[in-house]
């Protein structure tokens, strides 16, 4: 009875130690695949960084946020001209604050509305250009951007930046901006002979808009 008793206990700590050997390689496999998912992450997050590149890279977390949690605006009467944007909570310095929205069309096309426009008396104030071929008409397709007027010391500017292979116009804060204040940036309408006149008021305004 003694013999087969320790014939077993030699047999159950056989048995341990077969188990131990196979857990710890098993364990040793799974580090090994944990690692190797770590470094493809990091290569992943490297390349993904790259191909934003890093200055737009933020923008593209911003602008994630922006569609996730919109800022409150309004648009009312503006003393710049006719209807403006305002602000209805604090938007602190370098926040997105709106997508400029309307519809994508090239230039051939931006160029037979903007005259259809000049005869309806609308003007080309709602053609917001992308790049040298890319035109956003938000004359009547558009978001509360539209309303946002020109001013020569605004509190906002335009920025392009390329989201899901789409270039987007967004409008950033220059500075903090306070509750009920009216959101403005700077058309930088091209330079012509037909001077576009300014109304913003600023201490440092131009006199126009081109």
């Amino acid at each position: 009875m003694k013999e087969k008793a320790k014939y077993l206990e030699a047999a159950r700590r056989q048995v341990n130690m077969s188990e131990a050997v196979v857990n710890k390689k098993h364990n040793e496999k799974e580090a090994n695949k944990a690692k190797q998912q770590s470094r493809e992450n990091r290569a992943l997050q490297r390349r993904l960084a790259a191909s934003f590149q890093l200055e737009d890279f933020g923008d593209i977390l911003k602008f994630n946020q922006l569609k996730v949690r919109k800022k409150k605006l309004t648009f009312c009467k503006s003393r710049i001209h006719d209807w403006g944007l305002f602000a209805l909570e604090p938007i602190a310095r370098d926040e997105m604050v709106i997508e400029y929205v309307g519809e994508v069309v090239r230039q051939a096309i931006a160029d037979d509305r903007e005259k259809r426009y000049e005869r309806l008396g609308i003007g080309s104030s709602y053609l917001f250009r992308v790049d040298s071929d890319t035109i956003i008409d938000a004359t009547k397709y558009g978001n509360l951007a539209r309303f946002i007027n020109h001013c020569c010391d605004p509190n906002c500017y335009a920025k392009v930046v390329t989201f899901e292979s789409e270039k987007k116009i967004v409008i950033y804060s220059k500075r903090d901006i306070g509750v009920n204040e009216e959101i403005t940036y700077d058309y930088k309408f091209p330079i012509e002979d037909e001077k576009i006149p300014c109304l913003c008021g600023a201490t440092q305004c131009r006199g126009t808009l081109n």
